[in-house]
């Protein structure tokens, strides 16, 4: 590795105490300390989450909504609670449209089963090559359905959306649906939310983002951006798995049906007919979770307290060094560099795969992620198979960069 690498900036150090309260990052993985730069698959949890939940569980516990006991009620405003911090979180019009699913992946669903019914037969959605799965699949399965048309808008070679091939896919004004990440979990790209919602209203189709990577590393404001659909998933925001979120307009979810028929979502339940319950809840059938939401609240009462600016501009530094580091590594190659861009960085190393890098990495106490990241197609597009992923959170530092770079150096001399 150069030595001659420009060492970080105070804004890639003002985050450094944060790390004091993620206690597992204190531990060893194979005699070695622990660098965790797998944050982009889900995010190491601080202990003011661990702690609500655990007291939750021993304190105030019970099933909510329909309970006419004192237990049931707290539980109940404890949930409910959660509702408002998201809202807010979002920047949010109204609680009524805060829906809580299980994880982004079920909130895409959602709308894919529930808005995709209104779709009329010639309408088209449209997705771009950098999506994960879970923002592909289910219009496929809608595709495949309903017999609306699925189309692909292209990225650019250095992985930017291409916003003049967008343009031309909504020409024809039959596009009922955009459905774009906010950040790709493989490139970092961060898209122009804001142009892409005003280029879909403009053609009269309606705009979801995928925003589970970067509602974890920037403010988002659903007004701001002027989104009909946004989902955000706990578990990559500090909190716990099982928890995520849709949000999207209020008259847009009362127009929609249910996704999920059972109990807690409906008004009135005969033999014949059953009748909805008010929105948000004809969304949330059944027992929620409960626990998990609540964490969830604890995770954004963390984040909060830190404050967006500290952490963007963190990120920011971090990235910026990382890329300058792995720059100077021997046979490693960057895949995407589009000028806005998140702290997820993915790379390839000639004559290593990326499993065999992931591998060796583990075995000196750094966990990154290899493969296709959930996102198949866009390997594709990109010429590879497989990559290496490097993703920062609120506790990385620049030591564990460098730990990286010097290992990744190590690596390629195994195989030189």
């Amino acid at each position: 590795m150069d030595q001659t690498v420009t060492r970080p900036g105070r804004a890639a150090e003002s985050l450094r105490h944060v790390r004091d309260d993620f206690p597992i990052l204190s531990e060893k993985v194979h005699g070695k300390d622990f660098v965790f730069l797998d944050s982009a698959a889900s995010a190491q949890k601080p202990r003011q989450v661990i702690d609500c939940m655990a007291e939750t569980m021993r304190t105030q516990y019970a099933n909510i909504h329909r309970g006419l006991y004192w237990m049931s009620e707290r539980t109940t405003e404890a949930y409910e609670a959660v509702r408002d911090q998201v809202a807010k979180f979002l920047g949010a019009n109204a609680r009524e449209e805060i829906v809580f699913t299980r994880n982004s992946t079920e909130a895409i669903n959602l709308v894919a089963h529930s808005y995709g019914s209104l779709l009329k037969p010639g309408q088209a959605v449209v997705v771009s090559e950098m999506e994960h799965h879970a923002n592909l699949v289910p219009w496929q399965m809608l595709r495949d359905r309903t017999g609306i048309e699925l189309r692909v808008t292209p990225i650019t070679d250095d992985g930017a959306l291409d916003m003049d091939a967008l343009g031309r896919t909504l020409s024809d004004g039959r596009v009922g649906l955009v459905a774009i990440t906010h950040m790709s979990n493989v490139l970092g790209t961060i898209t122009d939310g804001r142009a892409i919602a005003d280029m879909a209203h403009a053609a009269g189709a309606k705009v979801l983002f995928d925003g589970s990577q970067l509602a974890v590393h920037r403010r988002v404001d659903m007004n701001e951006l002027d989104a009909d659909f946004y989902v955000v998933t706990g578990h990559k925001l500090y909190g716990p798995t099982g928890i995520g979120v849709l949000w999207a307009r209020r008259e847009i979810l009362e127009a929609m049906p249910p996704f999920l028929g059972g109990g807690d979502m409906i008004s009135t339940v005969s033999f014949e007919r059953s009748t909805w319950a008010h929105v948000p809840h004809k969304f949330e059938a059944g027992t929620p979770a409960i626990i998990e939401t609540i964490g969830l609240g604890a995770a954004l009462a963390y984040i909060e307290a830190i404050g967006f600016d500290a952490i963007s501009a963190h990120e920011d530094a971090l990235t910026t060094y990382a890329l300058e580091a792995l720059g100077n590594v021997g046979g490693l190659k960057v895949i995407g560099t589009a000028p806005q861009r998140g702290g997820v960085i993915s790379f390839t190393m000639a004559d290593v795969h990326p499993h065999d890098i992931a591998t060796l990495l583990d075995r000196n106490g750094i966990a990154v992620r290899a493969g296709h990241h959930c996102a198949e197609p866009l390997m594709r597009r990109l010429g590879v198979t497989a990559t290496a992923r490097a993703s920062f959170g609120i506790y990385t530092t620049p030591e564990d960069i460098d730990k990286l770079a010097a290992t990744l150096e190590q690596i390629r001399g195994f195989f030189v």
